[in-house]
């Protein structure tokens, strides 16, 4: 069984999602797995990883309306705002969005879907410098 593994970094510009689907199949791509498994995880507690719509902006930005009203910034039951009203909030949108998704690979690819991407989904306000795992195992 094979295994490969890479670290890979974006500038995230503050709340939002962005499409890191292109970079993780270079990963892909360069290890020669044919079959196998690709775990992308986010190393931030303030953003994660998810697969949704990749054709329609509006349904990213519709996700990050509703993540808005479920967990609003400056909610005053939040304690931990150390860094800002939109601390606590920004955890509690990587709980719920998730930090890593889980693809199959099959022929050397990845499975995706036809409308589906995998996005870093940023959850603080300003920006950030964010590191994502990506790890492959197959044959």
């Amino acid at each position: 069984m094979a295994t490969a593994q890479e670290t890979l970094s974006f500038d995230a510009g503050g709340r939002g999602t962005r499409e890191i689907t292109d970079e993780v199949t270079h990963v892909v791509t360069a290890a020669g797995i044919e079959t196998g498994l690709c775990h992308v995880f986010s190393r931030h507690t303030s953003a994660g990883v998810i697969i949704t719509e990749n054709a329609d902006p509006t349904v990213r930005a519709d996700l990050e309306r509703l993540l808005s009203e479920w967990v609003p910034d400056g909610w005053r039951e939040f304690r931990h705002t150390a860094e800002g009203n939109d601390d606590m909030s920004a955890h509690a949108r990587t709980l719920l969005a998730g930090d890593s998704v889980l693809i199959p690979i099959q022929n050397g690819r990845l499975a995706l879907g036809t409308w589906q991407g995998i996005f870093l989904w940023e959850h603080r306000t300003g920006g950030h410098r964010r590191e994502v795992v990506v790890t492959l195992l197959g044959d």
